[in-house]
């Protein structure tokens, strides 16, 4: 937390549209409240990216910064060039990378090579075990089944 930025967690999510950002938004919202999703997500990212390294000092990205632009480039199938630009410009997307400032404080950006360096840091053996995560979370926070065997959303 910054001074100066605004809350990940009131993150706006505008479900009345039609577009799947929202979607994304409202799902990584909940995996971030969400002590039991958050940990397992984080001890992935822990053991995939910082196992066995040392604090180097070199400005780079938090985890959860790492893991929403991951999700955010594979969830919306998204070149480097289109993710770059959206931290740049979209609003929702920065404060839940916990980067959108009030105003009158200094902007902060983060910059293609950072994003690209730092995504590339995911293993794929990280991103099937975030996967799984994920689909548990689908089928526990999203989904519900019916007694007739059907499945419904129950958050849309």
């Amino acid at each position: 937390m910054v001074i100066g930025t605004k809350l990940i967690e009131e993150t706006p999510v505008f479900l009345k549209s039609r577009d799947d950002v929202p979607i994304l938004v409202k799902a990584l919202l909940k995996i971030y409240t969400t002590p039991e999703y958050n940990n397992q997500i984080f001890n992935i990212l822990e053991d995939s990216i910082l196992k066995g390294k040392k604090k180097t000092g070199r400005k780079g990205m938090n985890l959860w910064q790492i893991f929403v632009l991951a999700q955010f480039r594979l969830a919306l199938d998204l070149d480097y060039d289109r993710l770059h630009y959206m931290t740049l410009s979209d609003s929702t997307l920065r404060q839940l990378l916990g980067i959108e400032t009030e105003s009158g404080f200094e902007r902060i950006e983060i910059s293609y090579q950072r994003i690209l360096d730092n995504i590339h840091l995911l293993s794929e053996e990280a991103l099937i075990q975030i996967n799984d995560v994920i689909v548990n979370f689908g089928h526990k926070e999203v989904f519900k089944k019916k007694r007739n065997g059907s499945i419904i959303c129950k958050n849309r």
